[in-house]
Order: structure tokens, then sequence, then C-alpha cells
């Protein structure tokens, strides 16, 4: 067991020797929201789990969406009303009980366009979303005129709308929440291991017993054995299915979302706003002193681990956008792009906003048990109908799913600091509003962040490069967080990557120095993650003036991975 889930290097190594030639109840396979959701429901129902990625936590799709929690207009306008209800009680959930520092309420403005019949119809499908998933802790829908929505969002073109209605969802830093799920998950006994990669399925007769797993940072390999294994891949469900041999029960589509970081005095406005498209629905969702725009929908054959953006896919998004501000975007005021791959469940031939969000799950074989589609919000459910399909293998009574009372590790004290949010900032000589910032990141493991500083108090000084954080969360990122590599911090424990115009290179030797102290590199290591990290951006930059998919993938994919100890594990074309 992982005392408060410590994902470090002394850890590490204990956990290669925990899962090495042992017999868990559950292999998960997917360090994503929803293996690290299985994960967790396993080990809260009292089970023995392991749980493998191959690159880092969250490093596919889990940090890449939209980052909402949200029922989902879309679904309640497609009757998916199952989907909406179950959405919203999940919100509800993590809102008040589950990650109430991590998930917050964000506000939304949906404008009218004059057409007679719009606001009944909005307004009906807001009262129902309103009131569909039980208590709240958001206000409702409130309606407004045209002036009373010019006041909210003033970058709004006066002439583009008539009148708007004002809703509340919520929000929560999908990578930070996914690392949170995991760490909770090794604080109630699972073996969470990162750059760990399935290479084989074992069998004994006709069922699945095990995997076959490398250590990418050390080349090392081990066998470890359990009752089921949980395919929780995401978009490389099929290719895990062709590892264990067999047809699967569903086929997965990999669907591109690209959203764009603009700064927050670019839109003038104190909510986020909701436009419709042809297709589907464009966010401009608040992001700390930036703006989340997006998202695109388009089918995405080519390398799953690094998805990338295309000019097309940045001009679709400013171009909708452009169509209600009253000063257009432009490519100049962008800081930050990124690209994530929704996992659809394959329809025959519909277009991908059309294909289901709902989520199956199949015992594919004896032992071996796989979970795809759905959407980030309903991880938890989707984790639980996961366990519950391998309990027929487990030999043994499965207590039920427990993962609805488990509040997710810093969430226990959170409130009471936010009120003590002045004194923290006086005793460690920092801004009240970096306490917030801070809280809002780690919750009540505030006090095991900051005490790395205790005897070195200039790790309190922001990054250079990146003055929103501080020097200390990369040691803790290191130390406590499970990052191996440049990328793992700069990507995903921190939001460098897109939160600023360098995109992360001018803190990346910084960061490595300070990662560097807590893993043990040394100089050539560190120059190489510099470089890694480094030529990754370019690459990045590159692709997005890239015409079409083909063109920006061929860039992309040039650049070297930090995990370079990875086996083929590519496009939906290259299967092992």
């Amino acid at each position: 067991m992982s005392d408060l889930g410590v994902l470090g290097p002394e850890q590490r190594e204990r956990d290669w020797r925990a899962v090495a030639g042992q017999q868990f109840d559950l292999v998960v396979i997917g360090g994503g929201v929803v293996g690290s959701g299985a994960a967790l429901d396993a080990a809260t129902r009292g089970l023995r789990v392991a749980l493998v990625e191959a690159r880092d936590l969250a490093s596919g799709t889990s940090s890449r969406s939209s980052k909402l929690f949200h029922g989902g207009l879309r679904y309640l306008e497609q009757l998916e009303f199952g989907l909406v209800r179950e959405a919203l009680r999940e919100r509800e959930l993590m809102l008040t009980r589950l990650a109430p520092h991590l998930v917050k309420p964000v506000s939304f403005l949906y404008p009218l366009h004059g057409r007679f019949w719009e606001r009944p119809y909005v307004a009906a499908g807001l009262a129902l979303y309103d009131t569909m998933g039980g208590a709240r802790s958001v206000p409702g829908q409130r309606h407004l005129s045209r002036s009373g929505a010019l006041r909210m969002a003033p970058a709004l073109r006066p002439d583009g709308l008539v009148g708007a209605v004002r809703y509340f969802d919520a929000q929560a830093d999908d990578a930070r929440h996914t690392l949170t799920v995991a760490r909770t998950a090794a604080h109630y006994g699972a073996v969470v291991r990162s750059s760990t990669q399935v290479i084989g399925i074992l069998r004994e007769a006709d069922r699945v017993s095990g995997v076959r797993v490398r250590d990418t940072e050390s080349g090392a390999e081990t066998e470890v054995y359990a009752h089921v294994v949980v395919n929780a891949t995401g978009v490389w469900t099929d290719q895990l299915q062709q590892l264990a041999g067999g047809r699967g029960r569903f086929r997965v589509r990999a669907s591109k979302g690209v959203h764009i970081v603009v700064p927050r005095d670019r839109i003038v406005a104190d909510t986020g706003i909701i436009l419709r498209t042809e297709k589907s629905v464009l966010f401009v969702i608040p992001w700390g002193g930036h703006w989340l725009v997006g998202t695109t929908d388009t089918d995405w054959n080519l390398d799953l681990a690094h998805p990338a953006a295309t000019k097309g896919d940045i001009d679709y998004i400013l171009e909708h956008v452009n169509r209600t501000l009253v000063t257009p975007l432009t490519h100049d005021d962008i800081d930050g792009v990124y690209a994530g791959l929704r996992p659809l469940l394959a329809g025959e031939s519909e277009s991908t906003s059309k294909l289901s969000r709902e989520h199956a799950v199949a015992r594919v074989a004896p032992g071996l048990v796989a979970i795809a589609g759905g959407k980030y919000t309903t991880y938890r459910v989707m984790a639980a109908d996961a366990v519950d399909a391998a309990a027929v293998d487990i030999p043994h009574r499965v207590a039920p799913s427990t993962t609805d009372k488990v509040p997710l590790l810093g969430a226990d004290g959170y409130f009471a600091l936010v009120n003590q949010a002045e004194q923290i900032a006086a005793e460690y000589r920092l801004h009240p509003h970096r306490v917030t910032h801070l809280l809002n990141r780690y919750g009540s493991l505030l006090h095991h962040v900051l005490a790395l500083a205790d005897d070195r108090p200039q790790l309190l000084a922001p990054i250079p490069g990146s003055p929103g954080y501080l020097q200390v969360e990369v040691v803790y990122a290191a130390s406590h967080e499970g990052a191996l590599h440049l990328d793992d911090v700069l990507a995903r424990r921190t939001r460098i990557s897109i939160e600023y115009p360098h995109r992360g290179v001018e803190s990346a030797r910084p960061v490595a120095e300070l990662m560097a102290e807590v893993l043990g590199w040394d100089e050539p290591t560190i120059v190489r993650e510099v470089d890694t990290y480094t030529r990754r951006v370019v690459a990045e930059r590159e692709s997005q003036t890239e015409p079409d998919d083909a063109s920006a993938d061929a860039v992309r994919t040039a650049a070297p991975d930090a995990r370079a100890g990875l086996i083929g594990w590519g496009s939906p074309a290259s299967a092992h």
C-alpha cells in the first residue's frame, strides 16, 4: 500500500517487485481516467489490483479533453436521456463529495438567434438539464435580454443574438483529476505503475491468466498473473484485442478533437460561451488566465499516441468562433493548441458526432474484460461496470462498488483550508491567490507539497518562464506524482505546454534540473530530456501549419518519443 498514494522512484522499484510473478484479482491495462477509476473501484471493493500504463498516467485522451464534467446538452438533443441523467449525477458527486478541490462550477452563455421557437426550446432543454440529475449545487438557468447578454459577454457581436440563456456546468483539469484517481487507488492498496507496457497476454487453456509487461525505462520484463485482465486502453482497444487474439465484441474508432488556447483578454466576457455549429457545438471555456476554444470532430486513422492538429483544424475553430466575436481571433492570438482522440464505439457509417458516447463492457473471453466508449464525466460508472463484469471470473465474493462514497485524495479537509488560505499564505510568505491556486490543484495535500520547501525556501519561487507555477510543484511531481520525463511535468502535472507562448521550451532546462535531483539524472540525461521536449514542441508547431492530417502526422511523428523504450503501438494500421 502506498502511503497517501505516493508514486515516487522508491515506490516504483517496490511496485516492480510487487507485480513480478505475483497473482492479482485484477490487472487493469491503461492509466487513463477509466483504467485509473477501475483500479480505484477494485481496490475499494477489497480486491488485489495492479494498474499498468505504457506511457504516463492520462497521457492519451484523458489529458486532452474539453476539461468539462457535463451532462452534455448535445446528448439531450439526441434524446439520450439516460446518458445525460447519469452524467449530471456524476457531476454533482464530483462537485460536492468526491473531488470539490478539482471540479468547479463554470457558467456558460447560450446565445439565442431570434427564431421564435428557440427560446422555449432551449428553456425546456435546460429545465430538463437542471432537474434530471437529482439534487444540484449549481444555479439553474437564467434568461437574459440582448443587453443583459452583452453586459456579461461584451465580446459578442450585438447583431449576432437577440438574447441568451445562462446555465452552469462544471470543469476540471483532466490530467490532474486522472492522476488523483490513480493516486487514490494506490492509497487504497492498488499497485499503480506507468512506463510499464503490456507486450503479451498470458493464457492457461482457454482463459486469459495475466500479462507479460516490460518496464520501458529499464527494459526489464516480467509476468503478472490475474484472475481477470481489464482492457481499458481507450483508442488502443482494438490493438490490445489483437494482442490477445480473437475478435472483440465491439470496435473502437478514434475521433480527433482539437482545442486552441488563447489569452483571457482576447475575448472580453465574464462567462463561458457555447455556440452551435452546423455539425456540433463549439465551447469557449474559461481556463485561468486563458480561454479554451474547441472542439473539432473528425475521423483519425494515424498515430494514436500523438494526434496532430492541422492548420485546417485551427482555421475551422477560428472561423466558427469569429462569426460571433466583435474582435476576431487570429493565429497570432493562440498561446497553445492540443489534439486528443475520443474513443467512440464504432457504428457502420455514421458521422462521428452521431456515434454513441454510451459505453460498452464485454467479457471478451474467460478472464478478459474490455471497456470502451463513454465520456470523461461518467468514468466512475464505467469503472464500476468493468469491475462488475470482471467479478464473474474472480473466485471469491466481490463486494458492490463504493466509489460514490470515496473522496479522492485532497478532498478531505479542502473546504476548511479554503477558509484558512490567508493564514497559510502568511505562514509560507505566499500571495493568497497563489495558495488558492495550489488548493485547487492539490486540495488538502497542499501541506505535503509545501513541506518539500521547508529546508529549501527557494523552491517557493516561480518556475522560470512559467510564473503560474512554483518550483516545488516540479519536485513534488517527480517525488510523489510519478513523473518520469520532462514531458510528464510540462504537459500534464502542470499545463505549461499549452498556457505559455513558448509552450514550455523556456522552462525546460530549469524544470529538468529540479526533476534530476529526485530522479538521479546526470547531465547527459538532462540534455537529452530538454532536447527531446524541444523537438516535440518544434514538431507540433510545424504540424499545425500543415494542411491535412497525413502531412501533419508525418511532421509530428518525426520527433523523438520521451519513452524511447516503447514497442510499436502506433496507428490503427500497425497491428502487433
